[in-house]
């Protein structure tokens, strides 16, 4: 995996690479994973929590106890529940975002996938989620894990992000496009 120079990026994937191994030797990826998405839903959801993580005003005990507090009533325990106590005792909750994009990287790419952020307008479909991994299997000539998001601001369409590649078929950004071309014509 490439180093970034971005510091935050390079924590994220020193956690996550940590993770992924103690991960590996114990055969609890899968269940890493699962945790690790349904912390971060759970950070999508609440704004609190999100504020939490991300504030330097609560001390790394305030964030220890609230990380545990809520791990244990979400039923995350063992590996991801120790993780969390971990990156909250040395005050790298701010990064558990990039962790969990970089450790579903590590893990993907151990299992000969590529990983892939879509983003798009609606919840998509199982046909609609099977016909776009297939599709990305034939560009890529990988299979594809895809993390998807829903952001209704994109009208329609999809964003499709695989490594530093971008694909932005969004309605937003066609729309955003005329814009720019009327105000040069005009």
């Amino acid at each position: 995996m490439a180093q970034s120079s971005s510091p935050v990026s390079g924590i994220a994937e020193r956690y996550a690479g940590s993770l992924y191994e103690l991960a590996f030797q114990t055969g609890a990826v899968e269940q890493a994973e699962t945790d690790l998405a349904r912390f971060e839903g759970m950070l999508a959801e609440s704004a609190d929590l999100e504020r939490m993580i991300k504030s330097p005003v609560f001390s790394a005990e305030e964030q220890l106890k609230a990380v545990a507090a809520i791990a244990d009533k979400a039923g995350i325990a063992g590996l991801v529940g120790n993780f969390l106590r971990v990156v909250a005792q040395n005050r790298r909750l701010f990064a558990i975002p990039a962790m969990i994009k970089a450790f579903r990287a590590i893990a993907a790419d151990a299992r000969g996938e590529v990983a892939a952020e879509v983003t798009s307008a609606h919840p998509l479909s199982a046909s609609q989620h099977d016909e776009l991994k297939a599709a990305l299997k034939s560009v890529t000539g990988k299979d594809v894990a895809i993390a998807a998001t829903v952001d209704p601001s994109l009208l329609g369409g999809l964003v499709v992000k695989i490594g530093s590649r971008q694909i932005d078929t969004s309605l937003k950004t066609k729309l955003n496009s005329l814009k720019l071309a009327l105000k040069e014509v005009g």
